[in-house]
């Protein structure tokens, strides 16, 4: 991870991070013993199973809405309100052991965890804007931190939980470390530097919807969901997978942290390479293919004639672990370039926009899989039910591998195109040429225009609009445009002469 961050972005990271990190234990401590409590209450496995679930499609369903919402409310306030809310969540989580009777305990673990999940996807939604509004030229770098804090929030998470548990009862590990989280909160409101969400009306706002409608960020949504319904898998069906060895409890803890510690330890640095890539998605594939080979190893698959041993189910879980880091990563800034490339706005209503579609596809992800794996574990068994991500992660091969398949080809016929008598070139002050829209540096444009350019340079000019700041696309268009100036007096003619000929006609 580079190291010229200033004292305001280190200040953010070590923040967010220590926030990153509380909450996903908050999220993930009751794992260990909340089952054995609901079932002292009378609850089913069914029912206790549920309130686990409904976590992940609440944050499905609420992470657009505060991506569409967030330049409004502003990053800091949804940021400090969902640390607040999640927090306070966790410590009420905490006194259901005194609720009277089976049915008041189940509503009020429902209703908790609930609004315990609106708080975490507001924060969530709010933490990974704030990261690509404040490290815009370290956006893969930046997340991948913040990834390292939650990853080990959620292998750390069930150990502190059942210590604290084994200690104090039920209460103690929920009182203790939700308290933690609202000082966290306490701390983000106080330190926490206000981020610009000043509106640019003039500039392409979009919504969700539209969001979508791009291929690129449809193929790295469902990059998204395939990755998180392999995490999904692994945590409902691993330990019955491992049954045959007769792990102690301990043992068993130490498996399930494997694939998260890999990918906890490896984001930074490959977060750092995601940033250098200029194809995000070429990375994706690899990580797909990693995860092939975890699943493969992990059951083994039955194609593989080997027996289940340790070691291999070892090593396919770290495998799968750099395959989740590559994915989880490479998705996130991959959908955000390619937002701003198609036109959106270089700015906070773009960020929350991805950051709540990044939230939801993978909180939809992570409840698919557990509820899948779950069935054709009791169907199958685990080394044939190991083909459902197999395929799932072929078809994110193919689909990725297509789409890049495509896109250069499309590049290449589209590599000159002739102005038409209506097309206008429009000069910024520094000389930058862009998709027709204003932007906030005050450059006006009308529809997109197409200069007959090389194929070479094609590719990103007259794309990514630049709004006043050093940013990755803001360099790519001034690199491909100084190439231009260099030959428009050969091949061209220079620019004024151009607008002067347009304004005499």
């Amino acid at each position: 991870m580079p190291l010229n961050y200033t004292k305001r972005q280190w200040l953010i990271l070590f923040i967010m991070g220590l926030s990153d990190f509380f909450n996903a234990i908050c999220v993930s401590l009751q794992a260990p013993f909340f089952p054995q409590e609901a079932e002292a209450k009378g609850a089913t496995a069914t029912e206790y199973g549920l309130v686990f679930g409904v976590f992940e499609l609440v944050v499905c369903l609420s992470s657009p809405l505060y991506g569409k919402f967030l330049n409004r409310i502003g990053p800091k306030a949804m940021f400090n309100g969902g640390v607040f809310t999640t927090g306070t969540s966790a410590i009420l989580f905490g006194l259901l052991d005194r609720a009277p009777g089976h049915t008041s305990f189940i509503t009020l673990a429902f209703i908790i965890r609930i609004v315990e999940a609106l708080g975490n996807a507001a924060f969530l939604t709010a933490s990974f804007t704030i990261i690509a509004s404040e490290f815009p030229n370290n956006v893969g770098s930046s997340f991948a931190t913040l990834e390292t804090f939650f990853g080990l929030g959620l292998i750390v998470g069930p150990m502190v939980g059942g210590v604290l548990y084994s200690a104090g009862g039920y209460y103690l590990p929920f009182v203790v470390l939700g308290s933690a989280l609202f000082a966290c909160a306490v701390m983000t409101l106080l330190v926490l530097p206000v981020q610009n969400n000043d509106r640019d009306e003039n500039a392409n706002q979009g919504s969700l919807i539209d969001v979508l409608k791009i291929p690129g960020i449809q193929v790295c949504a469902f990059g998204i969901i395939a990755t998180s319904a392999s995490i999904g898998f692994i945590s409902a069906t691993l330990e019955p997978h491992l049954r045959i060895f007769n792990l102690t409890a301990i043992f068993l803890g130490v498996m399930f942290v494997i694939n998260g510690g890999v990918y906890a330890l490896s984001a930074p640095f490959v977060g750092y390479c995601i940033d250098k890539c200029k194809t995000p998605k070429i990375a994706s594939i690899l990580g797909s293919i990693f995860i092939i080979i975890g699943f493969s190893l992990i059951g083994p698959a039955t194609f593989i004639p080997l027996d289940t041993t340790l070691s291999l189910v070892i090593i396919g879980l770290i495998f799968h672990g750099m395959g989740i880091a590559i994915l989880l990563v490479s998705t996130f800034s991959d959908a955000l370039r390619t937002a701003v490339q198609n036109g959106f706005d270089d700015g906070i209503e773009t960020y929350g926009l991805i950051s709540g579609l990044w939230t939801s596809t993978f909180a939809l992800g992570a409840f698919i899989g557990p509820s899948i794996s779950g069935y054709l574990f009791d169907k199958a068994g685990f080394r044939n039910s190991v083909y459902f991500i197999i395929v799932l992660h072929i078809l994110v091969v193919l689909i990725f591998t297509c789409f890049i398949t495509c896109f250069s080809n499309s590049n290449k016929k589209s590599a000159y195109k002739e102005l038409s008598s209506d097309d206008k070139i429009i000069g910024k002050s520094n000389g930058s040429l862009h998709k027709g829209r204003q932007s906030r540096s005050g450059s006006i444009s009308s529809s997109t225009h197409y200069i007959p350019v090389p194929m070479a340079m094609n590719n990103n000019m007259v794309i990514a609009s630049s709004y006043g700041k050093s940013n990755h696309w803001q360099r790519l268009e001034e690199a491909n445009l100084g190439l231009l100036a260099d030959m428009r007096d050969d091949a061209y003619g220079s620019i004024e002469h151009e607008i002067h000929r347009e304004t005499i006609a």
